[in-house]
This record gives structure tokens, C-alpha cells and sequence, in this order.
């Protein structure tokens, strides 16, 4: 590095090693605990009163009580860790105050853990060692049959495995690293030992002397430094967590998201001084083509053709934005990064400006993040506080600076020319286009925008090579994209694979399958833009150009799962009266269409369908789809031709026989009491709420059909199933 740059970043590093290191030998036991808006609403900051009560109380001084952010376990949280020295990391689910006393006594103190809180305990008893072996695809050659290999070879060796357990994950972003041909990569902890093989000559060597000698096998230990290892150290013990390939959210519940310091002992800014000293924006954004880094916002266009275009403008002021204005029902991607590793985003949009020779960059984030809004605006200030951010970044001679702008929740502006009206101070509508706002953007100067999973991507990037990143994805997209992962789905959270891994893995291999028992229906992917992927697809590899071709799109990553018992007529209207609601009046394709195809779905939800609607949903949604303004108008009736697609026997239930298959249309639904089930207990009477039951105490009861309100509550307190839906 030119000498300033380099001095500047070593001096920081080597007061960060010094001040990490004395934490460290101070504290031998960590126990953490999320600090992110969805942890806050399940209870953790009771949890963090409690421990800190609890290390009070004891004395001791070599407890840490660490604050991360979002894990993205949502139906799990409050998620605490405890990590002792020299044992594997355990999680603990849906953690409470009593909860927090014996985690307290038992495993901190006495050194037991608490099994049946563990999370996802049912995988299993917690051994003393545990084995990832790699199952990305370019470990494929040799990983799943040396997993099983290995398995039989402890079985015949008599090791128990109740002190080592087998598991696989996937991608530890290793293998555009390497160099020496094919290998498959196995994660040794609690030792954070990675392994290169290649047969079972390289297995029997970590079994002899690591497993049972006790000793690293240095020659078979990888030279890489895989960016999830960080991560899979921490969380390799679930297998929600082992399946997915960490880069956006590398730092998500690994480090403090206030401390500069943790951020940069895990090279954060190593990527924006390797920057600055090259002093090539030309490097940067031939690094970003290598990757084949498409924008993780919605269309998934180049981000390096994009910011080309910005850089080649003669217009000398240039603009820079993170569009965090996430408004997708169910999408949190974007605020989870944000309040969970902020500094990340802060760089990645540093290296932009430099990138197009911007002097000036906003964060746009909707006003109803206050915790995100408060960790950037924090991030900010401590970066400008120590020359990270401001006049003369690290000593280079280069000034630039940030700043926020808040959205007001209109979810129009999300798309780009909406949201430069909003930051301009007019209404966030959207506009013509071209030109573009990389030719005229903000105040008419070239813009480039991205969101923020797209910056988030940018140091790991340049720190591990374009060509690295190109090899976790696809032919023409490369890297993960991170996904919101709700619905009928036994583990519901955020979810980061390779762009390219089948749908399938997702919701059964991470998600964990569809909940009840329940069969698998269809996949929503995209938000409320988005389409319905049947179960017969599920096998399709997420991708932008196969999501596109069966009808839904990629969008900013929402994925719900949909299970036998939902109506795709009924979600579809639920998913047109949102863009209908959200969409700003200025088109008319948009405006009036949105309002006539919910409409006619209302019709046919309620039984008053006619066969005629179906052409005519078919031709409106067409229509939308061609000439509306801005993208949002254009995708919004995707829900309608995807369930129209896939699903159109529905439709023709609905109107044809006036019967919803999954009797979710109350208009087309009504109840009735089996009376040869019915004991007369009368407890569906008392609970009517229109008092349409009839019917003397132990004999059969009766429904009078034209006062039922189709409420539901007679089925629900029924003890006896004699209510049927009908």
C-alpha cells in the first residue's frame, strides 16, 4: 500500500489486536445474546438483564456477555450462546428468565449443558467434537461418500458417536481459493480446524491423530480462509445453519454491530484499503464482473455495467445510494443486515463512492427501522470519528461522507425514480425512463442505487476475488442471495445459499419441510410482485432466469411456503390488494388495473364467479404487465398469471362448482354438526356468536344455515370433531 494507507490501516488493526486480545484473556466464558428489533419483541433484553443479575450475583469477572445481531432464527429467538473454553458452542432456544437460572447454574457454572433447551435439540445428543464435511458442489467429487466412509470407519475404530458427530453442510466459500485440484473441506471443532481431503488416506489420517491423538494434522490443514468459517464456528452445530453459504450475512450474530473493533478483527476495511492503495475504480468494477454480482433488489441487473455506466458520465457530481426501504409483507433482509453488521454496509457503499467518483452517498431507510436507523447513524459517526469516513479517508487524500434520509413508508419508492423524488423532497412517485438515473439521478446529477444485500456482498468481493465469489453462484449469476423464509415451514428465518441451490433444499433441508405433516403446495417467491411456484417445480434452482420463466422473479428475496391447506385464488387477491393499496396513482394501468382484477377475484372468492373472468383476469393482468410505468405496476400482476398458470383447477372450483378446495373462502364454505358424532355438550352453542345453534344437552345439535355468520368458532371448540367444514 501507498505508506500513509498502509500505516493507517496497520495502526488500526494492531489496536484492535491488542484491545480484542485483552477481552479475550480476561473472559474465558462467552455467553451472547441477539440485539436486533426481532429478538428485542421476543424477549432478549429480559434475558441480558437476567445474565447480567446472574454475573453479578456470582462474582465472577471472567464471564462476557456478548451482544450480536440477528442469528435469524424467528421462531426460535431469544436465542442465548454459551461458548466455554475448549467445547463446542451451544444455542439455546425460546430462552426466558427461569431458563436463563439453570443455563446459568448448570452449564456455565457446573459445565452441563441444559439438552432439551438446545436449539434444535432433536438432532440429536451434543457430542465433545463435531466433523462438517463440505457438500457444495464442487466438493461433490468426494463429499457425501467420504462423509459416510468416515462414519463407518469410527464405527469399526469403536469411537463412540455420542463424542463425535457427523454432520454435512454446505459451502465454507473455500474452494475459489484453492489451488492443487478437486478436494472436499471438513470443519474440525471445537479446535476451528479446517481440513483439506482428497481420499480416505487423508480420513484416516484426521481419525488417528486428530481424533484419537489428539494432535492437527498440519499437512492436510487448508491454507484458505473461507469468509462463513468465522460464522460456521460459531453456528456449524444446527442444520439450518450448516446448510447455508454465509457472505452477506457473515457477520450477523457473530459480532457486536456497535464495536468498530470486532468489525475490524474480522478484516472489516482490510477491502477498502486494499482499495485506496490501488487508487483503480477500473479494479473494482473488473472485480465486480468477474463476480457476476447481479443487484439483490428486484431485477437483478449488473451491478458492475451499472456502475460503468455511472463512472463514464462527463457529469464530474455523482451520487451513491443504499435503497433500505424494504417493503415487501414478510421481507426483513435488509433491516436484519443493517442493525446486524452495519459497518459492512458503510464500506461496501465507501468502495461504491470511490468506485464512480462519488463525492456524496445516502442511506434511504424507512422511518419504521429505528433500530437500523440508529446503528448506521452510529456507524457513521464512529467512522468519521477515526478517518474511516469524511476528508482524507484513511490518510488517502480521498474525501467522502454519508447520510441518511428517511423513507415514509410508501412502498412505491421503493423502485429507484420514486425514491431520488422522495430524497428530493416531492412525492415518491416514479418516472419515465430513460434516461436512467445513471445518466440523470439525484438533482439530475448520475446516480447509481442499489440495495443494501448488493452493498453488503461488496468487501467480501474484493477481499476474496471476483472470481471466488462467480464460483458459489451460477453460470450467469454468481454468489448467494439471502431469503426471508416464512409460511407453512417448520424453521422460519433468514436463509443465505449459492444462487443455483433447488428450491427443495431450502424449505426441507433448511427450513426443515412443511409444518403438520402437511403436503407442500406451492413457493412463493419475490413478495407481493412475486409468483407461485408449484410442488411439482420445487426441484428448480433459484436463480433470476428460472424464477422468471415459471412466472415469479427473484424481487428482494421474500420466500413463503404454501401447504395443501391454502387457497392460491384467495393469496392471490390478498397479494393484488396490497399493490392495489400501495400503488401511487400515477398510471392508469397500474391504478385502474390493480382495482378491476381485485375486484374480479373478490367476485369469485365470494361465488359469484362466471367463467368469462377467468380470460378476462388473464387479459387484464397482460395488460398491466405491458404498459404500466414503473417495475412495481409491471410485476404486480405476476401473483394472478402464476396461480391462472399453475393453478388454474381452483379457479374453476371456485366458479364452477362454488367450492373452495381448501374451504378457505368463507363465502363458499358452511358448517354442519355430524349427529352421529355430536354429544350434546353444548359448547358450540355457547360459544356462537350469533346463537344459531340449536339443540337440548345430550342431544345432537343444529346449525340454522341462514343465521350462520361462517365465524368458525363451533369447529375450533369442538372436542369431539363432530363440526365439519363443508
Amino acid at each position: 500500500m501507498p505508506q500513509p494507507v498502509h500505516d493507517f490501516y496497520q495502526a488500526m488493526a494492531d489496536r484492535v489486536g491488542r484491545t480484542l486480545a485483552a477481552r479475550d484473556a480476561e473472559h474465558q466464558i462467552v455467553v451472547q445474546v441477539g440485539s436486533a428489533t426481532c429478538e428485542h419483541a421476543a424477549g432478549s433484553q429480559a434475558v441480558a438483564d437476567e445474565l447480567v443479575r446472574h454475573i453479578r450475583a456470582s462474582g465472577r469477572k471472567d464471564i462476557l456477555l456478548h451482544r450480536t445481531g440477528c442469528t435469524g432464527r424467528c421462531s426460535r429467538e431469544p436465542i442465548l450462546g454459551v461458548r466455554l473454553p475448549g467445547r463446542l458452542p451451544v444455542k439455546y432456544e425460546r430462552v426466558n428468565r427461569d431458563l436463563v437460572h439453570r443455563i446459568f447454574t448448570e452449564h456455565i457454572q457446573g459445565g452441563i449443558p441444559v439438552a432439551q433447551h438446545v436449539l434444535d435439540h432433536e438432532a440429536g445428543p451434543l457430542p465433545e467434537r463435531e466433523l462438517l464435511f463440505c457438500e457444495g458442489s464442487r466438493c461433490h467429487g468426494s463429499g457425501p461418500g467420504l462423509r459416510e466412509r468416515f462414519a463407518a470407519m469410527l464405527a469399526a475404530r469403536g469411537v463412540s458417536r455420542g463424542s463425535v458427530r457427523i454432520g454435512a453442510a454446505s459451502c465454507f466459500g473455500a474452494c475459489g481459493l484453492a489451488s492443487g485440484g478437486p478436494a472436499t473441506y471438513v470443519l474440525a471443532r471445537p479446535e476451528k480446524v479446517l481440513y483439506r481431503v482428497t481420499g480416505e488416506e487423508d480420513l484416516t489420517a484426521i481419525l488417528d491423530g486428530h481424533l484419537i491423538g489428539g494432535q492437527v494434522v498440519e499437512r492436510l490443514r487448508a491454507q484458505e480462509e473461507p469468509i462463513a468459517l468465522a460464522f460456521m464456528e460459531r453456528y456449524g452445530d444446527v442444520a439450518f445453519f450448516n446448510r447455508q453459504s454465509r457472505v452477506a450475512l457473515r457477520n450477523a450474530g457473530v459480532v457486536d454491530p456497535e464495536s468498530l473493533d470486532e468489525y475490524v478483527d474480522m478484516d472489516g476495511f482490510k477491502a477498502l484499503a486494499d482499495v485506496l492503495e490501488r487508487r483503480d475504480p477500473d479494479w473494482v468494477i473488473g472485480e465486480l464482473a468477474k463476480a457476476r454480482l447481479r443487484g439483490r433488489g428486484g431485477g437483478g441487473y449488473s451491478t458492475a455495467a451499472k456502475w460503468t455506466l455511472a463512472r463514464r458520465q462527463a457529469d464530474a457530481t455523482r451520487f451513491i445510494i443504499c435503497n433500505g426501504d424494504e417493503g415487501d409483507p414478510g421481507a426483513f433482509m435488509d433491516r436484519s443486515m443493517l442493525e446486524s453488521d452495519p459497518f459492512n454496509i458503510v464500506e461496501g457503499m465507501i468502495i461504491g463512492g470511490f468506485a464512480i467518483g462519488a463525492q456524496k452517498g445516502f442511506f434511504y431507510i424507512r422511518a419504521e427501522y429505528p433500530l437500523a436507523i440508529r446503528r448506521i447513524q452510529q456507524a457513521l459517526d464512529t467512522c468519521r470519528a477515526h478517518g474511516l469516513l469524511g476528508r482524507n479517508i484513511m490518510d488517502s487524500g480521498w474525501d467522502f461522507d454519508l447520510e441518511i434520509r428517511l423513507g415514509a413508508g410508501a412502498f412505491v419508492c421503493g423502485e429507484e425514480t420514486a425514491l431520488i423524488r422522495s430524497i428530493e423532497g416531492e412525492r415518491g412517485q416514479p418516472r419515465v425512463r430513460p434516461p436512467y438515473p445513471t445518466d440523470r439521478g439525484l438533482w439530475g446529477h448520475p446516480t447509481v442505487i442499489n440495495n443494501v444485500e448488493t452493498f453488503a456482498n461488496i468487501s467480501a468481493i474484493l477481499r476474496y476475488s471476483g472470481d471466488w465469489y462467480a464460483r458459489l453462484g451460477t453460470e450467469k449469476s454468481g454468489g448467494t442471495k439471502v431469503f426471508a423464509l416464512a409460511g407453512k415451514v417448520r424453521h422460519t428465518g433468514l436463509v443465505e445459499v449459492p444462487l443455483g441451490t433447488p428450491l427443495a433444499r431450502v424449505v426441507n433441508d433448511i427450513g426443515g419441510g412443511v409444518t403438520g405433516g402437511r403436503q407442500l403446495k406451492a413457493i412463493q417467491t419475490g413478495g407481493p410482485a412475486g409468483g407461485f411456484i408449484p410442488a411439482s417445480m420445487q426441484n428448480m434452482e433459484v436463480d433470476f432466469e428460472p424464477l422468471q420463466k415459471a412466472g415469479s422473479i427473484m424481487g428482494s428475496g421474500g420466500m413463503i411456503v404454501l401447504s395443501e391447506d391454502d387457497c392460491m385464488v384467495d393469496i392471490a387477491k390478498f397479494y393484488i390488494a396490497f399493490s392495489q393499496d400501495e400503488s401511487c396513482g400515477k398510471c392508469t394501468p397500474c391504478r385502474e388495473g390493480t382495482t378491476r382484477l381485485l375486484e374480479i377475484l373478490e367476485r369469485i372468492t365470494q361465488g359469484k364467479g362466471e367463467l368469462s373472468d377467468l380470460d378476462k383476469l388473464e387479459r387484464l393482468a397482460r395488460l398491466c404487465q405491458r404498459t404500466s410505468l414503473c417495475g412495481l405496476g409491471r410485476a404486480a400482476p405476476n401473483p394472478v398469471l402464476s396461480s391462472l398458470k399453475h393453478f388454474r383447477g381452483e379457479f374453476l372450483a371456485h366458479i364452477v362448482d362454488r367450492h373452495c378446495p381448501a374451504k378457505k373462502c368463507v363465502a363458499l364454505i358452511h358448517y354442519e354438526i355430524n349427529p352421529e358424532k355430536c354429544v350434546g355438550c353444548t359448547i358450540c352453542a355457547r360459544n356462537c356468536p350469533v346463537a344459531c345453534i340449536a339443540g337440548a344437552r345430550k342431544e345432537a345439535h343444529v346449525i340454522d344455515q341462514a343465521a350462520c355468520v361462517k365465524c368458525g368458532n363451533c369447529f375450533d371448540v369442538c372436542k369431539f370433531a363432530a363440526v365439519d367444514r363443508v
